[in-house]
């Protein structure tokens, strides 16, 4: 009895390997962050103009990516769940920075001055 209760829960173990399945319209990665490096383009306008409503750019962003509202959720709650949001976010970043070369040289300098230890501004 002891061995087909340890059985059992071995296999139960062993088959939950998923927390979360697979969204049906996953967003591919490359795509999650080209329209997280837009988005994030759109919040700093959001914090420029914080009196106005800029869901319209929002929702601009995810149809020039073709992208659903509900499938970029989804795709968004599998990332960081398996664990890939970090190298997606990378990315994005990296886009920004090709994009804007002056904020490459931001970056860096607001980095130095962290490691040196002077206060931020």
């Amino acid at each position: 009895m002891k061995k087909m209760i340890l059985v059992f829960v071995f296999l139960g173990l062993f088959s939950c390997s998923d927390y979360i399945d697979k969204p049906k319209n996953l967003v591919d990665q490359d795509v999650m962050a080209e329209v997280i490096a837009d988005l994030i383009v759109t919040d700093q306008a959001n914090f420029m103009f914080q009196d106005k409503n800029m869901e319209a750019g929002t929702r601009f962003i995810l149809k020039s990516h073709k992208v659903k509202p509900s499938d970029f959720v989804e795709s968004f709650k599998y990332y960081v769940i398996k664990e890939e949001m970090e190298d997606i976010a990378n990315e994005a970043q990296q886009i920004l920075l090709k994009k804007d070369p002056k904020a490459d040289k931001y970056v860096k300098d607001k980095l130095k001055q962290a490691e040196i230890g002077t206060p931020l501004r």
